[in-house]
C-alpha cells in the first residue's frame, strides 16, 4: 500500500499524541515533548549545527511510522564520533556535510529511532532514509544508539557500529547496603567511607522532581550545566527555558539531585526517568569535594533506582571510572550509510578492525568487575 512521505521541519507539526503512541509513550527521550523543548527554546537551531527535518510516513492521512531525524552542518553533540570519517571523506572526495541523522540531540541514550508498530513500517524508515540521502547527492545518513531490536530493520549496505556504555542493573536490591553488600570488600569500603566523609563535611542530598522544582531551582540547575561546559571550555546547547519546559511537560519523568552543605545548594545531578530506567544527564557543582560527584551522579542515583523500583541506571557515556561503582559495559548500536560505495568499503573494513578492539576491551573492563559473583 502506498503512502506519503514528509519531511517536517519542527516535531510541533505532530500532534503529540500520534507521535508518542508510535513508540508507547515511555522513553523520555523521544518523547514529543522532549524534542518540542529542545526546539521551541532554542536548544537546537541551526547555528550550532541542527536542522530539524523529522522524517514521517503517512497513510491515508494517518501517521503510521517516523523518526526524529536532523540535517547536520557539523558532528557535534552526537556521540557516536564521525570527525574522522569527515575528514577521510573531505580530502578524498568532497564535502561531507550536511549528512542526514536520525538521533536526540545531546543524548548518547540508547533508544527507540525507528518509531513504529511492525518491522515493514520500520523497514519503510530506513529505505526512505537511503533514498533521500542519495537523491539529495549528501554523504550519508546515521542513526544511533538504536535499540539492538530495531537492527534488523537494517540491510547490508547500512555499516553495523557498537561501542559500550556501563549500565547498573537492579538484581532485586532492598536498599543501597544490599547493593553494597553485592560489591567485594575493597569497592563497598571504598564507597562506605566516601559517604561518611561527605556526611561529616556537612553534606546532604534532596531528590527533587521536576514538579518540584522551584523557579530559583531551575536557575540553579542551569547555572550548574552552565559552569560544566565552561570549565571545559565548551559551548552549553541548552538553554534554562529547555529546563523549564521538560520539568513542566515531564513532571514525573524529570529529576533533580541537588548537594546541599550548610543548607546552600553547591552542585546537582539532572536525570530523567521511564517506568523501567534511570537516565542520568547533567551535571555542575559551584563548589566540589571529594567524592561529591561519585554521590550526585551515581550513587543517589541507583538509590532513587532501588526506591523507586527501576530495573536500569545508564548514567551517560564514557567513563571507565564506573565501574567501581558498580556499572558494568552494556553494548550500543549504531547504523551508517554512505552514498561513495568506495568509501563504504573503506569504512566497513575500519569499522571491523575497531569492533575487534572493543571486544577485547571489553574483556579487559571486566577483569575489574566490582562484584562479588558475576552478575
Amino acid at each position: 500500500m502506498s503512502h506519503v512521505v514528509r519531511w517536517l521541519d519542527r516535531i510541533a507539526a505532530v500532534p503529540a499524541t500520534d507521535w508518542d503512541a508510535l513508540h508507547g509513550g515511555d522513553h523520555p527521550f523521544v518523547d514529543h515533548a522532549f524534542l518540542d523543548a529542545l526546539e521551541q527554546s532554542g536548544s537546537v537551531r541551526a547555528e550550532l549545527g541542527w536542522r530539524a527535518e523529522h522524517l514521517t510516513l503517512w497513510r491515508d492521512g494517518t501517521l503510521f511510522a517516523a523518526a526524529p531525524a536532523y540535517r547536520k552542518a557539523n558532528s557535534h553533540g552526537e556521540f557516536v564520533f564521525d570527525f574522522a570519517f569527515a575528514d577521510a571523506y573531505e580530502r578524498s572526495i568532497g564535502d561531507y556535510y550536511p549528512k542526514r541523522l536520525i538521533a536526540v540531540p545531546y543524548s548518547p541514550v540508547p533508544g527507540p529511532r525507528l518509531l513504529a508498530q511492525t518491522d515493514a513500517d520500520r523497514r519503510a524508515l530506513v529505505t526512505t532514509l537511503a533514498d533521500d540521502t542519495r537523491a539529495r547527492g549528501w554523504s550519508s545518513a546515521h542513526v544511533n544508539f538504536l535499540p539492538e531490536a530495531e537492527c534488523a530493520a537494517f540491510d547490508d549496505t547500512w555499516l553495523p557500529r557498537h561501542d559500550w556504555q556501563f549500565h547498573w542493573t537492579n538484581r532485586g536490591y532492598r536498599d543501597f547496603d544490599d547493593f553494597l553488600d553485592a560489591l567485594n570488600a575493597k569497592k563497598r569500603k571504598n564507597i562506605r567511607q566516601e559517604r561518611a566523609r561527605l556526611a561529616r563535611d556537612g553534606w546532604r542530598f534532596e531528590r527533587r522532581t521536576g514538579a518540584e522544582l522551584s523557579t530559583e531551582d531551575l536557575d540553579f540547575v542551569h547555572h550548574c550545566y552552565i559552569r560544566t561546559f565552561a570549565d571545559k571550555g565548551n559551548t552549553p546547547a541548552l538553554t534554562r527555558d529547555f529546563f523549564a519546559r521538560i520539568c513542566r511537560d515531564l513532571p514525573t519523568k524529570t529529576l533533580a539531585v541537588i548537594a546541599l552543605r550548610n543548607d546552600e545548594p553547591l552542585a546537582c545531578a539532572f536525570l530523567l526517568q521511564s517506568s523501567t530506567t534511570l537516565y542520568g544527564r547533567y551535571w555542575g557543582c559551584i563548589e566540589d569535594a571529594p567524592g561529591l560527584h561519585f554521590e550526585t551522579c551515581y550513587h543517589q542515583g541507583i538509590e532513587h533506582a532501588i526506591t523507586q523500583g527501576l530495573q536500569i541506571f545508564e548514567p551517560g557515556a564514557q567513563g571507565e571510572h564506573k565501574i567501581a561503582r558498580g556499572f558494568l559495559p552494556v553494548r550500543t548500536h549504531s547504523r551508517h550509510w554512505f552514498a561513495h560505495p568506495g568509501f563504504r568499503l573503506a569504512i566497513a573494513d575500519y569499522l571491523k578492525r575497531e569492533a575487534q578492539h572493543l571486544e577485547r576491551y571489553r574483556e579487559a573492563v571486566m577483569r575489574h568487575s566490582p562484584y562479588r559473583v558475576e552478575p
